[in-house]
């Protein structure tokens, strides 16, 4: 069977569109030199497809810049407006652990500092007490590149989204209830997102 050289010009165009996503894709998981903590490239092929960042059809009530947490899913969506949001695959809590309802980001930081619940450091005294002063941002530090607090009426409900060192457990329900994310993609989500922006957490 032989093809045209027509034919071969006409079904180029399809054959690299369709190959575009991939590079895309894997710039978007790069390595991050300027970071504070450089972040190195995400191995993709040890992350689902469907847990990597991806913008997607979205059709929602909730005004543009709303965080919707879809637990249950084991995903997060930041709606763009016009029946379009950003998706991220996250981690969630461990059942029981896990904050329900609404709530607003009443701030933000860049490498935070974790400091233990006490509840964590009763759940775990031994391995969390140790750090009852706080454990400085960095890349053993288990709140990642970034973490947005989330509030109600005035008061830190003690639930974070947050990135995390453990890239292996997006997907996974295993937490103290905060909800993480890779570190690449909560620095991208803490880019859109302002103090004061919505947020609505969907249980099972």
């Amino acid at each position: 069977m032989t093809i045209s050289r027509r034919g071969l010009l006409f079904g180029l165009p399809l054959f690299i569109a369709g190959c575009q996503s991939v590079p895309n894709q894997q710039a978007m998981y790069g390595d991050m030199p300027d970071e504070p903590h450089p972040l190195k490239k995400v191995p993709l092929e040890k992350i689902k497809p469907e847990l990597r960042r991806q913008e997607v059809a979205y059709e929602t009530t909730h005004a543009a810049g709303t965080i919707v947490v879809d637990t249950p899913a084991r995903r997060l969506y930041y709606v763009m407006g016009s029946g379009r949001a950003m998706r991220y695959g996250i981690g969630v809590g461990r059942a029981g652990l896990a904050l329900s309802g609404n709530a607003y980001v009443g701030r933000k930081a860049e490498w935070p500092t974790w400091t233990p619940t006490p509840n964590m450091i009763r759940r775990d005294p031994e391995k969390n007490r140790k750090y009852a002063g706080g454990l400085p941002g960095g890349p053993n530090n288990p709140l990642g590149a970034r973490a947005m607090y989330l509030y109600r009426g005035g008061n830190d409900t003690m639930f974070r989204i947050h990135g995390t060192n453990q890239p292996w457990s997006i997907g996974q329900a295993m937490s103290s209830g905060c909800v993480r994310m890779m570190n690449h993609d909560v620095i991208d989500l803490y880019a859109r997102v302002d103090v004061g922006s919505k947020v609505v957490v969907i249980q099972a």
